[in-house]
């Protein structure tokens, strides 16, 4: 791909997520959760779906 094709373009420009950013990030609302007084053995059986909608709710 030449330059040009690139610069027209921006989505190819953009910086890609890492999974260890990703790993990061569910850590975090993980302790949230934690900080909002739920178990920790409930918190370990969510997916990253069902933690994301649990803050959401929460509005922590």
């Amino acid at each position: 791909m030449a330059r040009t094709k690139l610069t027209k373009n921006k989505n190819l420009l953009r910086p890609k997520k890492t999974g260890a950013a990703k790993r990061r990030r569910l850590l975090e609302q993980r302790k949230r959760l934690l900080a909002a007084d739920m178990p920790e053995e409930q918190i370990r059986r969510y997916n990253e779906k069902q933690i994301r909608a649990k803050l959401k709710e929460l509005k922590v």
